[in-house]
């Protein structure tokens, strides 16, 4: 926890891939100070013309290498919130050469009692987390 969810175009190779997912984890890990094995994310790739992400009249210029990222959380703070999206941008421009235009993020927060991280328990409930 948190979940993060990307959405991307298919055509990157697996290198490309697990080096997107690694740096995503590296940038959560610092912003929202989870530990470095609470990492849960899943990758839906579309084809070309099924993904569309327009960019509200902002200017923004999207491409193909376009990532929509969805993350599920707890509750953080605004100011960790900004430090996510920043820390995402720019660690996945600097080590996967993903343009600041081409990740759209969008967090969903959710409660203790909304988790359930296997064998039927509510850990954070149950005091296992």
């Amino acid at each position: 926890m948190p979940l993060m969810q990307f959405h991307l175009i298919e055509g990157r190779s697996p290198e490309q891939l697990q080096q997107l997912l690694d740096t995503a984890h590296d940038a959560m890990v610092e912003a929202f100070g989870v530990p470095y094995r609470d990492r849960y994310q899943a990758v839906t790739q579309h084809k070309q013309g099924e993904l569309i992400l327009q960019d509200t009249g902002l200017g923004y210029e999207r491409s193909n290498d376009v990532v929509l990222l969805s993350v599920v959380s707890r509750p953080r703070s605004q100011e960790q919130k900004l430090k996510l999206y920043q820390m995402m941008s720019d660690k996945l421009h600097e080590q996967c050469g993903l343009a600041k235009d081409d990740l759209m993020i969008s967090l969903v927060e959710n409660s203790d009692s909304d988790w359930s991280f296997g064998q039927g328990k509510a850990e954070f409930i149950t005091g296992d987390l």
